[in-house]
């Protein structure tokens, strides 16, 4: 017991900072049109769903979906509850949105995997709310069935912004959301602080 006891850390002065959002459980409205979009648009795989157990006979509607990384599935990115008291879903905006959760923005591996998914999302229909190259990220905005932002987005080099985070997310360029123009990426996204001077 006294080892235990001893084991205890002392507090410190400031929080420990996490290493990163683990996952995202979204309320949806219609678990099955929800999973058609996360799954078919998005690409995430589903791996699990509550079942009844003891001490939980009636557990409520509730999926867990996995991004694929390097081949390996974690044991959930993101999860969905029904919940079908939302309200109903609206086009998805950066200011003034009726959902609480404004977006949830997903990093695709690279480039080339960003430039197939937005070919990928137009070749199904997808509106493109913003198509927008930040100074951090060059990023697509698109609607998920209950009003919620998701975000496709591949970072730009740590070094081109890394020296002054501030402007590099204050940085924007909008770009055409519909037709081919909205395909086009620019690799000319200038650099910020240090490395900017530089140049």
């Amino acid at each position: 017991m006294t080892d235990k006891i001893a084991d205890v850390p002392e507090a410190p002065a400031e929080a420990v900072s996490p290493s990163g959002i683990n996952h995202l459980v979204l309320n949806v409205r219609d678990i099955d049109e929800s999973h058609k979009f996360w799954t078919e648009i998005v690409g995430f795989k589903q791996v699990a769903e509550l079942h009844p157990r003891p001490g939980r006979p009636n557990p409520p509607k509730m999926r867990f979906y996995s991004a694929v990384n390097d081949g390996k599935l974690t044991h959930h990115t993101v999860a969905l509850v029904e919940s079908a008291n939302l309200p109903p879903p609206a086009d998805w905006v950066l200011a003034n949105s009726q959902v609480a959760i404004n977006h949830v923005a997903l990093t695709m591996p690279n480039r080339e995997a960003w430039l197939k998914q937005l070919a990928f999302l137009q070749s199904r229909g997808i509106k493109f709310n913003w198509r927008v190259n930040h100074g951090v990220t060059h990023s697509v905005y698109v609607n998920d069935p209950n009003g919620y932002g998701v975000e496709f987005l591949y970072e730009m080099p740590r070094e081109m912004w890394e020296n002054d985070i501030d402007s590099g997310v204050n940085w924007l360029e909008n770009l055409p959301t519909e037709g081919p123009e909205a395909l086009v990426d620019r690799t000319d996204t200038p650099s910020f602080g240090e490395n900017a001077a530089a140049e």
